[in-house]
């Protein structure tokens, strides 16, 4: 996506980045560029306000929910496989997550009824 103006900093690394931009997770040289950029583009802005609206409502409805510890890692690393253009695993990164978080429920599930089984044999 572009206005078809030029910038300073291309829409297409801006929209490429938005959510370092969402999360504060950029230098503060490159989100200065980026607020520079959302002043000059409103196709860009738009989209910000889109995402920034999403991520809230995301945060309200789903915000306390317990996210694996690994998640972040997991998607980061995906995200920077599908950047160099290398294969990318047939199981999503949410699936593997999940599948990760209900091993730990067994395991814990495990334990607890073993140590039920000691505490009622003694």
């Amino acid at each position: 996506m572009s206005c078809g103006d030029p910038h300073e900093t291309d829409c297409s690394e801006v929209l490429d980045h938005l959510y370092e931009f969402l999360d504060r997770e950029m230098p503060a040289g490159e989100a200065d560029k980026f607020k520079e950029h959302f002043d000059e583009c409103s196709p860009c802005l738009e989209k910000y306000g889109l995402e920034q609206a999403v991520k809230k409502l995301v945060k309200r409805c789903c915000g306390h929910d317990d996210v694996p510890t690994d998640l972040r890692s997991k998607v980061m690393g995906r995200i920077e496989l599908i950047r160099s253009g290398e294969a990318v695993p047939e199981q999503t990164v949410m699936e593997q997550a999940v599948a990760d978080q209900q091993a730990r429920q067994a395991q814990d599930a495990d334990a607890s009824a073993r140590a039920t089984r000691t505490a009622e044999s003694a």
